[in-house]
């Protein structure tokens, strides 16, 4: 691999805090976001290089050898992003999602719409199999956003699980993190840890994310050197199946109280015209575009480094 200037690590940094900003929004991943930006491989081998044999790489070579084999220096500048980011604009996310739902779910949705065009090209031989595991994708990521969302909790144990099964699904594209930590009834809590700084609850959180990251990036290497084909039918199949969770104009079934916040646990999809109150129409349709287009113009970006 060519060296590294200290720019290409900013933009790696920058990447990051795209990664960060995605997965604080119950919907979209920050796995989609490091595909369509050209890091998700190299995201995916690193992660994977964190193992035992690094005890004997550093018996025999030195501390130096181990950073190289995991590729240290884009690791730290990738989850310093991702860090910065959840902590910057998590507060600043939670208030549009509250008081700007629409405008914010149809940036994300011309977003993922524009990333299912961009992952399925990488695809390089269609056939039978290829779109059987698309369609499965894409039926798995639907159930999974027709879940109903579980109640509350701060229990430590379960916010240890929650931490590793996020964690698994923020690297995939198309699965949100932070929609399987509504869906498990953790995503207050956490969101609230995060504004109030309770290291407790944070670092528990973070190490129930290190075993996951450690454990599911096995898998998805195994299955990229195998099987990569369909494993980005699969990963297709999922962020199709993800637009049914991020359409912007719902219509409320189900709410619960949280303290002050009131908390959407059950709703469905409308045409803009069936909307209850003010669709925002025009704006919308422009924010898409926006989100739409960004993504090509950071993969012509990608693609030219």
């Amino acid at each position: 691999m060519q060296a590294r200037r200290i720019l290409d690590y900013v933009f790696i940094t920058l990447k990051g805090m795209a990664m960060g900003a995605a997965d604080v929004v119950p919907g979209v991943s920050g796995g989609t976001i490091a595909f369509i930006s050209g890091i998700y491989e190299e995201l995916i081998t690193s992660i994977n290089n964190i193992n035992l044999s690094l005890i004997a790489t550093f018996k025999k070579d030195g501390i130096k050898a181990v950073w190289n084999k995991v590729n240290g220096n884009f690791l730290v500048a990738l989850f310093l992003g991702i860090f910065i980011s959840v902590l910057s604009l998590a507060k600043f996310l939670s208030w549009l999602l509250e008081n700007e739902p629409i405008l914010l779910w149809s940036f994300f949705f011309g977003l993922v719409v524009a990333s299912i065009f961009l992952v399925g090209k990488e695809i390089t031989k269609w056939n039978i199999g290829s779109i059987v595991i698309l369609i499965i994708g894409a039926a798995l990521a639907f159930f999974i956003t027709e879940l109903p969302a579980s109640d509350n909790t701060d229990n430590l144990p379960y916010l240890f699980l929650s931490g590793a099964l996020a964690i698994c699904a923020m690297i995939l594209p198309g699965i949100s993190g932070a929609f399987i930590l509504v869906l498990l009834g953790s995503y207050k809590t956490i969101l609230d840890a995060v504004h109030e700084r309770d290291i407790k609850i944070i670092l528990t959180v973070g190490l129930g994310a290190i075993f996951g990251l450690l454990s599911f990036a096995r898998l998805l290497k195994w299955m990229f050197n195998h099987y990569k084909n369909i494993t980005l039918a699969l990963l297709t199949g999922f962020i199709l199946g993800s637009l049914n969770k991020i359409w912007p104009w719902k219509k409320v079934l189900e709410t619960k109280t949280f303290g002050e916040k009131i908390i959407v646990v059950d709703d469905m999809n409308v045409l803009p015209g069936a909307f209850e109150g003010d669709s925002k129409l025009m704006l919308a349709i422009v924010l898409a575009i926006l989100g739409f287009s960004l993504i090509f113009i950071l993969e012509r970006l990608a693609s030219k480094k």
